[in-house]
């Protein structure tokens, strides 16, 4: 799957708890990706709920937003000057209400997070 992605350009990625060891081995578990002049941290597993935004926005200091998975509810948030985005899932809902995914327009000093429902 990641292979396919590639072909459609360049990828920035970590890996989750349920993917193959392969590509556990291939992904980091978190990382930074710097796009334009913004930095965009990247992890899986967000920890708890409780302080969850604060505690992200600590563990990746400097970057203009956090985009983390593993929970399967969207969030598009904004913590003083950090987004704090989870896209949902696109397959697997669980106890989102609805399918979703993001999408991240980057331009030169700015970002803008749209969440995207699917049917």
């Amino acid at each position: 799957m990641l292979e396919e992605l590639e072909r459609y350009g360049p990828v920035e990625a970590v890996h989750g708890n349920m993917d193959e060891p392969a590509l556990k081995e291939t992904l980091p578990r978190e990382r930074i990706a710097e796009v334009e002049d913004l930095r965009i941290g990247m992890v899986h597993i967000p920890g708890p709920r409780q302080g969850r935004a604060e505690r992200l926005s600590a563990r990746f200091p400097g970057c203009n937003a956090v985009i983390y998975g593993h929970t399967h509810v969207p969030e598009v948030t904004r913590r003083a000057d950090v987004w704090i985005l989870n896209p949902g899932s696109p397959t697997e809902r669980r106890r989102a209400p609805e399918h979703t995914m993001l999408e991240l327009v980057v331009e030169p000093g700015s970002l803008r997070a749209h969440l995207i429902s699917l049917p």
